[in-house]
């Protein structure tokens, strides 16, 4: 039986690549995302749509409605900000889309999931969510409650049928990447592949590469001396 796929943030980086990897492997995916897609085929349909947008809850329900079967459903979305304390608009934006639309996507198709028995929702987060920082705080604090909120219902759905991934990446060559440093950069088609191996084993927490997190704890605890010292 062909699976269906929900892809949200489809066209372009990270969900342009996985659900052109579905579609290889014949699923049948529904993207939704702010342009028009780039994809050309007969299992794919598309929707152009804002996460912040108040259409956006209606056009996913209706999409959701739609299906006989839902097996999955990939958030994508994510921005990231300087900070500009002359106007913090994006501040706002920054919320909106990687964490707010999140918990929007989930509030409509988790009880869908659950009714069924069955579903995988799967997150990307990013290992930002255990720091700080001074030049993008709404990035940072924005991933800190995606994975704290995704990891969180995972246990609460264990029971369910239903699995929850929260996929952690470090820096991925898309155009949200920003910086002078940026190690272990891993291209769009990598993050991809992580992402079908996610699909496959199920896991609550997925972290790639691994290699990053060494690092990640190591600055974690530096910021956190920083802190003690600054009191």
């Amino acid at each position: 039986m062909e699976k269906n796929a929900l892809v949200v943030g489809s066209s372009d980086g990270i969900g342009l690549a996985i659900a052109r990897k579905l579609l290889k492997r014949d699923w049948r995916v529904i993207g939704l995302s702010r342009s028009s897609s780039k994809i050309e085929n007969s299992s794919y349909d598309h929707r152009v749509v804002e996460v912040q947008a108040d259409e956006y809850l209606p056009i996913l329900q209706s999409v959701v409605d739609g299906l006989d079967e839902f097996d999955l459903c990939i958030y994508c979305p994510g921005i990231g900000e300087m900070l500009d304390v002359s106007d913090m608009q994006q501040e706002i934006k920054v919320f909106e889309v990687n964490l707010l639309g999140m918990v929007k996507t989930v509030s409509c198709v988790i009880p869908r999931m659950v009714h069924q028995g069955k579903g995988h929702f799967i997150g990307l987060s990013s290992v930002a969510d255990e720091m700080f920082s001074e030049e993008g705080p709404s990035y940072h604090a924005s991933k800190a409650g995606f994975s704290s909120y995704l990891e969180s219902l995972g246990l609460a759905l264990k029971s369910s049928g239903v699995s929850i991934t929260n996929i952690r990446f470090g820096f991925v060559d898309t155009k949200m990447a920003k910086g002078d440093a940026m190690p272990f950069m891993m291209s769009v088609d990598q993050a991809a592949e992580h992402l079908l191996k996610c699909i496959d084993r199920k896991p609550i927490r997925y972290t790639a590469p691994r290699i990053i997190i060494p690092l990640v704890m190591f600055r974690k605890w530096m910021q956190r001396l920083s802190l003690i010292r600054s009191v």
